[in-house]
């Protein structure tokens, strides 16, 4: 392993939030839908409603991370890379924003005390269960591929119950502390309406 790879891991290794997933049997159509939706690993380009609509939210959301990722293309890539995979997933981008936010505070390289991989906290069984061996959960659009497809998993098992799906997410389902956390963050901090005319993406 690379030195400057160990050293990011060494300091993110105590200080991510949880992310830990719990490992249940999949039956084999959720399986094969699931290792479906991650193995397209096609380059995002992230489909607004209008040029317009796009220019406005990078220019929103960009300055609001500007201290977590100072580099202007790096968090130009970021950005569009997470409307697309939580547009791909049927999410609320701004709400994958404020997950990211509590899980990992936007470390690429975080790792819990469970286990826990990269921005939006992927638990490794995920890669045994859907994946492929070589999948790296540090690289940014197969770490929020795999997170969006299993928030939309657990979306779709809770029958679109946001706070529900939150819980299993964070392995924490009925308690509120992180679903209010990431709803809080979500709000406060990710916030963005629409323009006229305009469809917004919707966590269902």
């Amino acid at each position: 392993m690379r030195p400057l790879l160990v050293a990011l891991l060494a300091l993110s290794s105590c200080t991510a939030w949880a992310g830990a997933q719990r490992e249940e049997a999949l039956a084999a159509s959720v399986q094969a839908a699931l290792h479906a939706a991650v193995a397209d690993l096609t380059a995002p380009e992230p489909i607004f409603p209008s040029l317009n609509e796009k220019l406005r939210w990078l220019n929103e959301m960009a300055p609001r991370l500007a201290k977590r990722m100072p580099d202007t293309r790096e968090r130009v890539e970021f950005l569009k890379t997470v409307y697309y995979e939580a547009q791909r997933a049927g999410l609320d981008p701004q709400m994958v924003l404020g997950l990211i936010q509590v899980e990992s505070g936007f470390r690429k390289y975080a790792v819990s005390s469970v286990g826990a991989r990269g921005l939006m906290q992927v638990m490794p069984f995920w890669v045994k269960a859907i994946g492929t061996q070589d999948t790296n959960l540090f690289h940014l659009r197969t770490n929020l591929r795999y997170g969006c497809t299993i928030l939309r998993h657990y979306l779709d098992i809770e029958k679109g119950d946001v706070f529900r799906a939150l819980g299993r997410y964070n392995g924490s389902l009925g308690k509120p502390e992180y679903p209010n956390a990431v709803h809080a963050a979500w709000k406060n901090n990710w916030s963005f309406t629409a323009g006229t005319g305009a469809t917004p993406v919707a966590a269902n």
